[in-house]
């Protein structure tokens, strides 16, 4: 990801130097004012430019503020001294780290980490955002450092569900590698018999229609919608979402991230925020009509959690057709009548929660046949993530490449520097270019490219574990040149997919 890039006016004696953002008033058109000249990065270049736009038009955009784990400062003065930071820089505004001024001692004190985020789905044409365009928005958070907590059990029985404290350390960063992994996102209107729907591509992880501003859109609006008591009577909302698709395509990970993210978001409004998730094999009992009573047993215990109208709470359901199996097998006799009161358990408890603005519910499923049809028309967001896209599969393998140079695994064939693996959008504009690049790195990330077009069809978990079975299929894997491991790459993707298909 690109950093943010310094912008600088070009100094005239004949006109005043531009106000700190964001107390700038709109420029004037009839204003001679010099137009901004972009630095040496490779930005756009100044037709790209343009006037600054009005205080009622800027464009929200979130900064993210990681303070250390030891800092006591208080969120607000961090909050205020970031703003004044940022008023006082001509910044561009594309998601990556922001440098903190060494001059300026409190921050570097107390701020471990400055982020722009989220701000892909709001560029158009490959433009960037500048300073005069934005309104930044500060959430200051720390890190919770302690692991999954589990329900304390009375028995013997395993734990109906696991619980982190938001914004956790073992889910840093997920939401942003999510852009680097780029699994494949394709939006559907549900149906449980699959009937014709409108469906938009997304490019991957990536959103280009905005998977991910629609997931934080639909937060903020469900949280609102809510707290301003809107009749649910005469608009209806549930605050459900249901990811779904073949497995090892990232959907739980995904959620897991969305609750980090919406976490740090709500962190003025929200003290405390908490993820539970749910082991949905532990509500099962082999005792007649108990899995119903285990299940209402478990939404009260949440249920008391969101009483305190200060604590945010997500609850996910990862493989929910576990609980939410669809009634009508059960009724042929394919499946055991208690079922039927598991399902009913669900959605009654379910609808219980929508009294309480405070909860959102996230769920995944690899059999979405499978799921009962009262629950997937409860659910407000049907997202399909499905298998990862060309590109996506090539990102993936390259950050797998890339990792296996860092450690010395891989070596360079001619002994030098290690390779830089060209990113899947610099390859294509390589081989279709004027300009060539250096053969070594061309012939690796064409290798690569192969690799990626042999392995449509494997998750992006399949992906993830090639490389490590390649190494293993490798004569000498005490000492492996990258050319050569590249060449295995592909036997054992073709190996795989051979396997995969029995």
């Amino acid at each position: 990801m690109s950093a943010p890039m310094e912008i600088s006016f070009d100094p005239h004696p004949s006109h005043p130097a531009l106000p700190a953002f964001p107390s700038s008033p709109p420029l004037e058109p009839a204003a001679a004012a010099t137009p901004p000249a972009v630095s040496s990065s490779p930005q756009p270049t100044a037709e790209a430019v343009v006037a600054p736009t009005p205080p009622d038009d800027k464009v929200l955009v979130s900064v993210e503020v990681l303070l250390h784990a030891t800092s006591t400062a208080r969120a607000e003065d961090v909050r205020v001294a970031v703003e004044r930071m940022l008023e006082s820089r001509s910044l561009s505004y594309v998601d990556g780290p922001v440098q903190i001024p060494p001059d300026n001692s409190f921050l570097l004190e107390h701020v471990k980490r400055i982020q722009i985020s989220d701000t892909d789905e709001l560029i158009e044409n490959h433009k960037i955002l500048l300073f005069w365009q934005v309104k930044p928005v500060v959430h200051v958070f720390q890190l919770n450092e302690d692991g999954p907590g589990e329900e304390p059990s009375e028995d013997d029985t395993l734990s109906s569900f696991n619980e982190w404290a938001l914004p956790a350390k073992e889910f840093d960063g997920l939401w942003e590698r999510f852009g680097l992994i780029s699994l494949s996102f394709t939006s559907y209107n549900f149906c449980v018999f699959y009937s014709a729907g409108d469906v938009v591509c997304a490019c991957s992880l990536l959103y280009e229609v905005g998977l991910k501003q629609r997931l934080l859109r639909y937060a903020a609006s469900a949280l609102l919608f809510t707290e301003r008591g809107v009749d649910p009577c005469l608009v209806s909302w549930n605050r459900i979402v249901l990811l779904h698709g073949p497995p090892g395509t990232g959907k739980t990970s995904l959620c897991k991230a969305l609750a980090q993210k919406l976490s740090i978001r709500f962190n003025s409004r929200y003290s405390m925020c908490q993820l539970i998730e749910v082991n949905a094999h532990s509500l099962f009992s082999k005792w007649f009509s108990e899995s119903g009573k285990l299940v209402a047993k478990l939404f009260q215990k949440i249920q008391e959690m969101v009483e305190e109208e200060s604590n945010l709470v997500f609850v996910l359901i990862d493989e929910v057709e576990s609980l939410a199996a669809a009634r009508q097998a059960a009724i042929s006799g394919s499946e055991p009548s208690d079922s039927i009161r598991v399902v009913n358990a669900l959605l009654t408890q379910m609808d219980k929660l929508k009294a309480w603005p405070n909860v959102i519910i996230l769920t995944t499923s690899n059999i979405t046949t499978a799921i009962d049809i009262a629950f997937v028309d409860r659910a407000d967001i049907k997202a399909y993530v499905g298998p990862p896209t060309l590109q996506a599969r090539y990102e993936i393998l390259r950050s797998c490449i890339d990792e296996l140079f860092r450690v010395g695994i891989l070596t360079y064939p001619q002994g030098g520097d290690l390779p830089c693996i060209l990113s899947y959008s610099t390859l294509k504009e390589k081989l279709h270019g004027p300009e060539a690049a250096e053969p070594h790195t061309l012939h690796l990330s064409n290798l690569l490219h192969e690799g990626a077009e042999l392995c449509d069809g494997l998750s992006g978990r399949s992906l993830r574990k090639l490389p490590f079975l390649a190494h293993a299929s490798v004569p000498n894997p005490s000492c492996c040149d990258a050319a050569s491991f590249m060449h295995t790459l592909i036997q054992t993707a073709r190996r795989e997919l051979l396997e995969s298909h029995g």
